[in-house]
C-alpha cells in the first residue's frame, strides 16, 4: 500500500479545486471563476486498491490585503512543508505570471519533489507547446510535468499513476470510505457560500462567511434541519444578498438546498439568516469564530 500527502499550490483559480474534485469524482472543494473562493486547507481524500492519497487542496498564494488574507496565505505557505510531493498547477492560457514566478521562488531549496501541472488546455493557443510551455519548465526544476483539463478529467490518469508511484509504503489513515477530514457542517456551510459567489458580484462574495449553527436530523423523517447564518461587512452587501422580497436569498437557499440534498442523500430543511459583522475580515476574533484560525 502506498500512501501519503500531495499539496495542489498554485495561483488563485488557477483550478486547484476542480483538479481534487475529479480526482475524486466528487465535490470536496468548492469551484467558482473568483480568485480566493478556497479559504481553508481541505484534506480530500482518494482510496484505491493499493493506495491512499492525501490530496491538501489550498488557498492561491497572493498579496494578502487584511488578515483573511494574510490567514489564506499562511495556510497556503505551511502546506510546502511535511508533505510528499507538490502539484504546481497554473493555467495554459497565459504564459507564466508573476504570481506563478513568486511561487517558483518559493520552491527553491525544496527536497520535495514538485510536478508541473499545466491545467486548462482546453483553452490553450494552439502553439503552446513550443511558446510557453518552456517558459513554465524555466521555473523549476520540476520531477515531471502533465497537460491536464481538470474540469473534463482529461490526463488526469498518467497523473494519478505517477503520483501513487512517488508515494512511500504506508498505512490508510483515514478509513477507506471518508473522502474528507471536514465534517458535514463545513461542508454545508462552503456550498451555502459557494452559490453566494455564483449568485452576486463585485465585494460580496469576498465579504461573506457563513456559519453553521444547528443542523440535526429530524426526529422519525427523513429530514436534516439546518440553520445557517450569512455575515457580511456592510449593510449595503446584506441588502444585495437579501434582495428584492427576498428574492435573491431564497434563489440562494433553493440552489444550496437542491445540492446539499444530493451529496447527503437526505431531504433538507435550510433557514438562512443574513447579519452584519463590520470589517469581519480584519478582526482576529472574528476570523477565530468562523474557523480561520
Amino acid at each position: 500500500m502506498q500512501s501519503g500527502f500531495v499539496s495542489v499550490i498554485g495561483r488563485p483559480n488557477v483550478g486547484k479545486s476542480t483538479l481534487v474534485n475529479s480526482f475524486l469524482g466528487k465535490k470536496v472543494s468548492i469551484v467558482a471563476d473568483k480568485p480566493q473562493t478556497t479559504r481553508n486547507r481541505i484534506h480530500a481524500i482518494l482510496t484505491t486498491a493499493n493506495a491512499q492519497v492525501i490530496f491538501l487542496d489550498t488557498p492561491g498564494i497572493h498579496q494578502p490585503k487584511h488578515k483573511l488574507g494574510d490567514y489564506m496565505v499562511k495556510v497556503a505557505r505551511e502546506s510546502l512543508q511535511g508533505v510528499d510531493l507538490l502539484l504546481f498547477m497554473v493555467e495554459a492560457t497565459s504564459p507564466p505570471r508573476r504570481g506563478d514566478r513568486h511561487i517558483a521562488s518559493l520552491l527553491h531549496g525544496q527536497k520535495t519533489p514538485v510536478f508541473l501541472v499545466i491545467n486548462k488546455m482546453d483553452l490553450a493557443p494552439p502553439d503552446f507547446r513550443e511558446r510557453w510551455l518552456p517558459l513554465y519548465l524555466q521555473l523549476y526544476t520540476f520531477k515531471k510535468h502533465f497537460l491536464v483539463t481538470a474540469r473534463q478529467r482529461k490526463g488526469l490518469e498518467p497523473l494519478l499513476e505517477e503520483i501513487v508511484q512517488v508515494l512511500p509504503p504506508g498505512p490508510l489513515y483515514y478509513p477507506p470510505e471518508f473522502a474528507t477530514d471536514r465534517p458535514e457542517e463545513f461542508l454545508v456551510g462552503e456550498i451555502i457560500r459557494e452559490k453566494i459567489i455564483l449568485q452576486t458580484r463585485e465585494e460580496v462574495p469576498h465579504a461573506v462567511a457563513v456559519e453553521v449553527e444547528h443542523m440535526q436530523p429530524r426526529a422519525g423523517k427523513d429530514l436534516i434541519d439546518v440553520r445557517a447564518v450569512i455575515y457580511v461587512e456592510r449593510d449595503s452587501q446584506k441588502l444585495i444578498l437579501i434582495g428584492k422580497k427576498g428574492r435573491m436569498l431564497k434563489e440562494i437557499g433553493t440552489a444550496a438546498r437542491l445540492e446539499l440534498e444530493r451529496i447527503l442523500g437526505s431531504r433538507l430543511f435550510l433557514n438562512l439568516w443574513v447579519k452584519v459583522k463590520k470589517d469581519w475580515r480584519r478582526k482576529e476574533g472574528h476570523l477565530h469564530q468562523f474557523g480561520y484560525s
